[in-house]
């Protein structure tokens, strides 16, 4: 692991989750995708994505949205995930996705493709993470006696820094016991988010938005305050709700729908299709807004 460190004459970040009071810089209605103004569209330099329900469908990468990828890539955009997913998932998408970096568990970890290879940064140290390690396995301890019914997400042996539980990938949760689970993680003095498909728990101080700027002003010679208006973020869910309030040019897949109630700052767009669908759709309408050619099919 490479500690993180800010380069010389950079803009500090900012640590520690991004405030989701305010409505920020996307607090627009949402609006369909097909209305995206074109300077706007030319104005961007990347599209940073989630995975779950974003890009992916129920956990499947389908050809359009493989495909989409390839689209933004071939018309000059630089390419991030951004996902709650772990740090074992990320490096494979760092490494075999056209993509320049992936950045894991919600902010914490991120991977960096440089010249053919990928570089693996986590804030925390070694005695830090076995510190952090410990209390997360009493928090894991304590959901199982009290709510013996929810269950680890069977992702966990992936991560590094956070625990997930399954509210939505393989069984549906109740919304009471989500609620339970996620005030239990709080007593114990973790932080908690809520993606569509799990609930994690960490110590960590990052969340998808101060996560994803420091490596863009790290990795990608940004300015903080610059790459929210040059970066564009497409999300479905309430873990998003960071990056929705962080960026300017911020899209929603269609099933954002669903998630609108728990965001203090929607999307400003939304695709008319779900999931990997939606996701081609928004970047065929980031390819034609940009001038591109797009498939008369599309």
């Amino acid at each position: 692991m490479v500690p993180r460190a800010r380069p010389p004459g950079g803009r500090r970040v900012r640590r520690g989750p991004l405030p989701q009071g305010a409505r920020g810089l996307g607090g627009a209605a949402l609006r369909s995708v097909a209305s995206l103004d074109a300077a706007e569209a030319r104005a961007l330099v990347g599209v940073l994505f989630d995975l779950d329900d974003t890009v992916l469908d129920h956990g499947q990468l389908t050809l359009a949205a493989y495909g989409a990828l390839w689209k933004l890539r071939d018309a000059g955009l630089r390419l991030v995930a951004v996902t709650g997913r772990p740090y074992s998932w990320a490096d494979v998408v760092a490494r075999t996705w056209p993509v320049d970096a992936a950045i894991a568990e919600n902010g914490a970890v991120a991977i960096v493709r440089e010249s053919g290879r990928v570089v693996v940064t986590e804030r925390a140290s070694a005695t830090e993470r076995g510190e952090r390690s410990a209390r997360l396995k009493e928090i894991v301890a304590a959901a199982s006696r009290e709510l013996p019914e929810v269950g680890l997400a069977d992702d966990v042996a992936g991560r590094l820094t956070d625990v997930t539980w399954d509210i939505g990938e393989h069984v549906t949760v109740p919304e009471a016991q989500v609620s339970a689970l996620m005030a239990l993680i709080q007593r114990h003095g973790a932080r908690t988010t809520r993606s569509s498909v799990h609930v994690h728990a960490t110590f960590e101080v990052d969340d998808k938005a101060t996560g994803v700027t420091r490596m863009l002003c790290e990795t990608q010679h940004e300015d903080a305050t610059a790459a929210r208006h040059r970066w564009a973020y497409v999300g479905d869910s309430a873990n998003d709700a960071p990056c929705f309030s962080a960026f300017r040019s911020t899209f929603g897949v269609a099933n954002v729908r669903g998630a609108v109630a728990r965001l203090s700052v929607p999307p400003r767009w939304v695709a008319s299709r779900e999931r990997g669908a939606g996701f081609a759709e928004i970047a065929d309408a980031l390819v034609r807004a940009r001038g591109g050619p797009v498939p008369s099919g599309a």
